[in-house]
């Protein structure tokens, strides 16, 4: 499996990050430990959770999963670099949401717990709190970072503004601040290419892309159709709006002799602000499938085939809409 730097540090990670949001409402425990085994087994080092997956609120029920996975001992814990975030609701009480030092500390607490650790190796925050000052949010982060619960930090879904506030605050505090940004990121999905991206580049933040393959459009018309039979009705409009590029796009797949899963995702490798995508694989089989990706190189005549079929934004901003 290849490392790479997570950003601007010197901590390696693999460039197949394990998502886990389906441990718990779609991958039963067992599953999900088989998963983990099977990762670590394959050179996967990377594993990214929230505290709010498992979707009932408070209860952290995947990184509870993650926990008991890590209680087996054998050299789990030490073997990987543990991801979680913080942020979304964990309860009905004012505090207990957001990015204010109080909820911090306790949501920083209660993962550990669940997560059965003394530590999270990256810290992320789940998605800007506008409310909550950066000099609060720092001096939250500082102490978990003294006190060694938490490693590193790293944001999510961020606006390049964002990603340079934080990082000014940091610089005045004599503190490291961000190392990595999570967004939205796949072919069909480029927006960040404006401006996010270049701000990852400026400040040396790794990209993790999530929903590498645009929540399964990316996976291949036959993969479309079955995901279309039990979607909901907006996820039914979607598919729809874009069926005729995914034909296309197949096709080219086919010519290339790659997965079309296979290909999204040897793209967003092929950036090399990207440290690793997050795959959220359901089973085995898609677990060890993803590693095909490691091994496509994309040449200049395809990526501009994909540019044409997938446009961006047109580069950075301001060059993409200014002279």
């Amino acid at each position: 499996m290849e490392t790479t730097h997570l950003g601007r540090t010197g901590l390696l990670v693999s460039r197949l990050c394990l998502g886990t949001m389906n441990f718990g409402p779609l991958s039963n425990e067992t599953d999900s430990f088989k998963i983990m085994d099977r990762a670590l087994e394959l050179g996967i080092n990377f594993f990214d959770t929230a505290n709010v997956y498992g979707w009932k609120v408070g209860e952290g029920i995947t990184e509870q999963i993650i926990g008991r996975w890590l209680a087996q001992g054998g050299g789990r814990r030490e073997k990987i670099v543990l991801a979680t975030k913080v942020f979304g609701r964990m309860g009905d009480w004012p505090n207990e949401r957001g990015l204010s030092a109080y909820h911090i500390r306790r949501a920083c607490e209660e993962s550990l717990r669940r997560l059965q650790t003394d530590h999270i190796d990256l810290y992320q925050m789940h998605h800007i709190d506008r409310s909550a000052p950066w000099e609060e949010i720092w001096q939250a982060m500082e102490t978990l970072v003294y006190q060694g619960k938490v490693l590193y930090v790293g944001s999510s879904n961020f606006a390049a503004l964002h990603i340079a506030q934080a990082q000014a605050e940091a610089k005045v505090r004599h503190f490291m601040g961000l190392v990595s940004e999570q967004s939205l990121y796949n072919l069909n999905a480029r927006s960040i290419e404006l401006e996010v991206i270049p701000a990852c580049k400026e400040y040396g933040l790794g990209l993790l892309p999530w929903s590498p393959l645009a929540g399964g459009l990316l996976g291949g018309v036959s993969q479309v159709e079955k995901h279309s039979r039990r979607a909901d009705e907006d996820t039914q409009k979607e598919i729809a709006q874009f069926k005729d590029k995914l034909l296309v796009y197949e096709a080219l797949c086919r010519e290339l002799g790659e997965a079309p899963a296979d290909v999204a995702i040897a793209w967003l490798l092929h950036n090399p602000v990207v440290t690793a995508p997050i795959i959220g694989p359901r089973t085995l089989a898609q677990l060890e499938g993803a590693l095909r990706a490691l091994e496509i190189r994309l040449s200049a005549e395809t990526l501009k085939r994909l540019d044409e079929l997938f446009p961006g934004p047109g580069g950075p901003a301001p060059e993409a809409y200014a002279w």
